[in-house]
């Protein structure tokens, strides 16, 4: 099949306010009303560059169930700490991968060396088999490489030579491509992936199709290699691809389930064994307790009232 024959599908970004008094703004792609996920990436939020004197991230100790995170920077520095006892930093070029499975807690927040923060945080969902996994922490550096005068970092997977040592749950790629103004690079891929091209900045064309700024671009299995061309600006993309998740989900606040009642019960945890408990809350409940966090955890939303249907 040619690139010629495979449609582009374009997601076009929506501004989301990650709240608080201190809230950053993000893009989000992903979830999106007309696709749920590509590949097994789910959640796809792009930042910056904000000035951090501004408030930049402060996120409290919040729970995830079902999911990996992905956090990757452009600039800055962010503090992690998780509720299996990590505490990490996370600079560009560095990995932080944050496997959730059965229930864990975590914070992010920006630390004083940074004055301007710019990034990607991104989700992926644990299949079926692999949905209740203990709970555990990655941190990488990126490997780099090149395609065709295109500087490659790759931060899951495998591209073009460059593999990490990343541990996934199903077949993906992840990798930041910086490409120089009025080129033309061929991305080599595997047949068996959809894939998503993010634009960080630039004018990008993926398989002749622009794509717009901070917009998801997405092409279906069945390729050799893709095409992305720059116009008369360098660029940055996020390159992202997976085999097909071929399961549905429920994804609600920072859950990802297969039910409605999986929801309704991760939430009715997370409030009872860590929200009410306050100082009580006990390091071996399902979601834990983030030491070394100066402040308050983040409650849940309320309870959702309309049944949650799987997509």
């Amino acid at each position: 099949m040619s690139n010629s024959e495979l449609n582009v599908t374009i997601i076009e970004a929506r501004d989301v306010p990650l709240g608080g008094v201190r809230a950053l703004n993000v893009r989000r792609t992903l979830p999106h009303r007309n696709r749920t996920t590509v590949g097994a990436w789910c959640f796809i939020d792009h930042y910056g560059p904000d000035n951090t004197e501004s408030g930049g991230m402060l996120v409290p100790p919040h729970p995830h169930t079902g999911l990996q995170t992905v956090s990757w920077l452009f600039d800055g520095e962010i503090e992690h700490r998780d509720s299996v006892g990590s505490h990490q930093y996370v600079k560009p070029g560095e990995l932080n991968l944050m496997t959730a499975g059965y229930g864990i807690s975590h914070s992010e927040v920006s630390t004083t060396k940074t004055q301007w923060l710019h990034g990607v945080q991104l989700w992926t969902v644990l299949p079926e088999a692999s949905r209740n996994v203990s709970p555990h922490f990655e941190h990488h550096v990126a490997r780099h490489t090149t395609i065709d005068g295109a500087d490659v970092l790759v931060f899951v997977g495998e591209l073009a030579g460059a593999s990490t040592d990343a541990i996934t749950y199903s077949p993906l790629l992840g990798a930041e491509i910086r490409i120089p103004a009025h080129t033309s690079i061929t991305i080599p891929t595997s047949r068996s992936f959809e894939h998503g091209i993010l634009v960080d900045s630039g004018d990008v064309w993926l398989n002749g199709t622009h794509i717009p700024r901070y917009a998801l671009g997405v092409v279906e299995p069945g390729l050799i290699d893709i095409r992305v061309a720059t116009g008369d600006t360098p660029a940055r993309i996020i390159f992202l691809g997976g085999e097909p998740l071929g399961e549905s989900i429920v994804m609600w606040w920072n859950f990802i389930g297969r039910s409605h009642e999986d929801i309704v019960n991760m939430r009715e945890q997370w409030h009872r064994d860590v929200v009410d408990a306050g100082s009580a809350a006990s390091p071996y409940s399902r979601f834990g307790v983030v030491a070394g966090y100066p402040g308050s955890v983040l409650p849940a939303p309320a309870t959702p009232i309309a049944r949650l249907k799987p997509r």
